[in-house]
């Protein structure tokens, strides 16, 4: 099957991976909140209302668990043995216990001396157990409770986890759902499944969710086979592909085009002066501006804004993510050097984004793609009819939207213009449970409405554009519905005897 022309693919991870390096994208965790981040010498992260600094977690395995230390220092925790149910004194219900605040000795003064003397959080959890008066009447079960609800307060442990399309996509679900379109973490396991992603292929994405779903195929895939990514305005977001931490292997086969000449794709009107054009246009609108910077939608200002600020002024979404600077070659304008300098290093990267997309093109007009992914928050029926002239037969293709009338619109186009099989419209229902002893059950809250799925498989459509005699079968079709209420009548008439 290898032959000597097929190109070397990515290499496989080596022994390293596991641990973190400097540079690393990473995901700090606690409890059930996430934070996306890069690992940075000497730069200060802000995470649950603690800050602190990431040196100390270069060289560790990934999934150590580090406490927060006096100075914002990282120092990594032992895992201590819980104690077990016959060493602890509990009631038998909590009948008698009354909240009238009276319960606990200790003042929020005296807890704040304990945190300015250094104590840590474990021993100031302790003190509050010993100081409480109603603690030994609780039962079991709420003394676990009341021990969580206490650690996760003055506790502070955070975990440092590597980056996945499950954890990235609950943790935008959970603090920036409009940034994916509310797609829950389960859609998007559907649509992965749906779509048939795998390594090798050649996939198709118009995607609008800050670049989940492309970081979610570009893992599955595993650097091996081409994506094709079609994006609206000046450029593609993918502030979530970019907290994936992917290698510079697995983008050889990352390709993009502009959402705007796909109709002169499809006529086969595209050249690429239009594509030079749109550059050099684009290009003489930052020199008038006198920004150096490179041009940014307004899609990727969002993104951006959304990355940590000066310390003085710390916004809310400060909390939820850190999205770096997408280019790793940017540079800030003292380090840049001449203005003869930057102005080559920009026509390299015009020229070499030209030549991307000429690629893209070519890989297009091939219409032999592998499967269509489908995520935005424009109407699908435009963007679907269009897009599966891109897709070979007996490829699957895969759409999502918030809403289902949209799908459902789209459900009838697609019914109307054929060439499309086992058309589905599906929901998913999510609800988590607690497994815990003793007291295992669904959870109170649950998620209203993930989204919904337009799945399908496109068929040629040769046969039956060519055939000559549907319009004879019809016509021969409506002839005997108009003949059968005649020969019914026929038969009423009965002989009376």
């Amino acid at each position: 099957m290898g032959g000597s022309g097929e190109q070397p693919g990515p290499q496989p991870p080596q022994s390293g991976d596991h641990r973190i390096g400097d540079g690393d994208f990473v995901v700090l965790k606690r409890e059930d909140v996430f934070k996306a981040v890069q690992v940075q010498r000497r730069k200060k992260v802000t995470f649950e209302k603690q800050w602190f600094y990431l040196d100390n977690v270069i060289g560790h395995s990934y999934g150590t668990t580090f406490e927060v230390t006096s100075g914002g220092s990282l120092q990594p925790t032992k895992k201590k043995e819980e104690p077990t149910s016959e060493t602890k004194e509990a009631g038998t219900d909590n009948r008698n216990i009354v909240d009238d605040g009276k319960s606990q000795k200790l003042t929020q003064d005296d807890i704040k001396a304990l945190k300015d003397k250094g104590i840590k959080g474990e021993e100031i959890v302790q003190q509050l157990i010993e100081n409480s008066t109603t603690f030994r009447d609780k039962t079991e079960f709420a003394q676990d409770k009341y021990i969580k609800k206490k650690k996760k307060k003055y506790e502070a442990i955070v975990t440092v986890v590597k980056p996945t399309t499950r954890i990235l996509s609950i943790m935008y679900y959970a603090r920036e759902p409009g940034k994916i379109n509310h797609m829950r973490y389960d859609t998007l396991a559907q649509m992965l499944t749906l779509g048939n992603i795998r390594a090798g292929n050649k996939m198709i994405v118009m995607e609008t969710c800050a670049g989940l779903v492309l970081g979610a195929m570009m893992e599955r895939m595993g650097g091996f086979g081409s994506i094709i990514q079609l994006y609206p305005g000046g450029g593609p977001v993918r502030a979530a592909t970019t907290c994936f931490g992917f290698p510079k292997s697995f983008l050889s086969g990352l390709y993009e085009f502009p959402l705007n000449k796909v109709d002169s794709l499809l006529k086969g009107t595209f050249s690429a002066e239009m594509l030079s054009s749109e550059l050099k246009d684009s290009a003489s609108v930052e020199d008038s501006n006198g920004t150096p910077e490179e041009k940014r939608t307004p899609g990727q200002e969002n993104e951006d804004s959304v990355a940590e600020a000066p310390e003085s002024t710390p916004p809310k979404e400060q909390e939820t993510m850190e999205i770096v600077s997408q280019d790793p070659e940017y540079k800030d304008p003292k380090e840049r050097g001449s203005k003869k300098d930057y102005i080559q290093e920009k026509q390299r990267r015009q020229e070499e984004q030209r030549r991307r997309q000429l690629e893209a093109a070519a890989l297009l007009s091939e219409r032999n793609a592998d499967g269509l992914i489908v995520a935005s928050r424009f109407h699908p029926t435009p963007l679907l009819l269009s897009l599966l002239d891109f897709v070979a037969p007996s490829r699957p293709f895969v759409v999502y939207c918030q809403y289902k009338e949209p799908l459902l619109e789209c459900y009838t186009k697609l019914r109307e213009r054929g060439g499309v099989i086992n058309l589905r419209l599906s929901e998913t229902w999510l609800r988590n449970y607690q497994v815990l002893p003793d007291r295992s059950h669904p959870k109170l809250l649950m998620s209203g409405g993930g989204g919904y799925l337009l799945s399908g498989f496109t068929v040629t459509m040769d046969n039956l554009k060519a055939d000559p005699g549907l319009k004879s079968n019809s016509s021969t079709l409506e002839l005997r519905k108009t003949e059968e209420p005649a020969a019914k009548k026929r038969k009423c008439p009965e002989s009376d005897s």
